[in-house]
């Protein structure tokens, strides 16, 4: 059986963005005892991880790594055209992954106990980005 589903949702901007309460419920919906859960992002200035979902200093402390490896405004970048933290963003992304596999299990993401599902806003400004949710299984 395949499930597909497809969500949107407006970022304050730069950061972590926890969305595992949002693929949790479409896993349930898909009512699959077991199976696999595959997220794919439809931009290319965001991304998605699997992260630490505990202590919120994991997340600000990935964010200043990321900004030291990809700082905004380097005269590095040629690609500009949205503003200095246009080429970084891409470059980011390229770094981490736009699409996730989760196993389901028992109608639920196996996740581990610390996992959490994050989308990872590049840019500074506010943007609506889509996730394509798409559930195999019996």
């Amino acid at each position: 059986m395949h499930k597909q589903y497809k969500f949107e949702l407006t970022t304050p901007g730069r950061g972590l963005i926890n969305i595992t309460d949002e693929v949790a419920k479409y896993v349930n919906h898909a009512n699959v005892s077991t199976g696999l859960c595959h997220l794919f992002l439809h931009h290319t200035s965001a991304s998605l991880t699997l992260c630490e979902n505990h202590d919120p200093l994991v997340q600000s402390d990935l964010e200043a790594f990321m900004l030291r490896l990809a700082p905004d405004g380097d005269t590095l970048y040629e690609h500009i055209a949205e503003g200095p933290d246009d080429m970084p963003s891409h470059v980011r992304t390229v770094l981490t992954q736009s699409s996730l596999i989760i196993p389901v299990s028992d109608n639920k993401l196996a996740l581990g106990t610390w996992q959490g599902i994050y989308l990872w806003e590049h840019r500074l400004r506010s943007h609506k980005r889509k996730i394509t949710v798409t559930i195999q299984g019996d």
